[in-house]
């Protein structure tokens, strides 16, 4: 269930109708008034919004290497699509975070949420958990290998200006200078 909506979000109109159901994407289709009084049909692609996690333990970010059947392995930020729709934003970042690497933090908030795509009704939000309290045994999907991987804030810093980044946080590591910045970014949330 999305609860938390930033400014400037493009959603699918109510109205529009869904001429495509895919496995992650859905196509929406809606008749739109033009200013010339002329109408035309507008598309937009609809699919699960997305929840990535900054973990810091042992003034460390918690990355993994991860590597699925259709791509070679490519370190990101633990996460997944927020597909359970009786959890809200945070507790399927918490479920995420744990089913991927194990770990419990205590401390939560949020720090980014953007829409990537503005003909995609998707919602990318990155949290940071801090106090780490415990540490599981994985529980990683199938059709997946995950390794983790603990980097220092420069080495993930790096990483982040490197042209084959996928969805590493590189914005918001260019806003700060240390850890202690990282932690110190306002909850969204509130």
């Amino acid at each position: 269930m999305r609860t938390f909506h930033p400014a400037g979000t493009h959603y699918i109109p109510k109205h529009a109708k869904r001429v495509f159901k895919g496995v992650i994407y859905d196509v929406y289709h809606w008749r739109q008034k033009r200013f010339d009084g002329s109408e035309v049909t507008f598309e937009m692609l609809k699919r699960p919004d997305t929840v990535k996690v900054i973990a810091i333990k042992d003034d460390h970010i918690v990355a993994i290497m991860e590597e699925q059947p259709d791509r070679p392995s490519t370190l990101t930020l633990p996460g997944g699509r927020h597909d359970v729709e009786s959890e809200d934003e945070l507790d399927c970042a918490k479920r995420e975070l744990h089913e991927e690497t194990g770990m419990v933090f205590k401390t939560w908030k949020l720090i980014a949420a953007t829409q990537p795509h503005h003909k995609i009704d998707q919602i990318v939000y990155i949290f940071l958990a801090t106090d780490f309290e415990r540490q599981d045994k994985p529980h990683v999907d199938p059709g997946e290998k995950i390794e983790l991987c603990e980097l220092t804030f420069a080495e993930a810093k790096h990483y982040g200006e490197l042209p084959t980044n996928g969805y590493w946080p590189s914005d918001i590591l260019r806003q700060v200078k240390s850890l202690d910045e990282l932690i110190a970014l306002r909850n969204m949330w509130v």
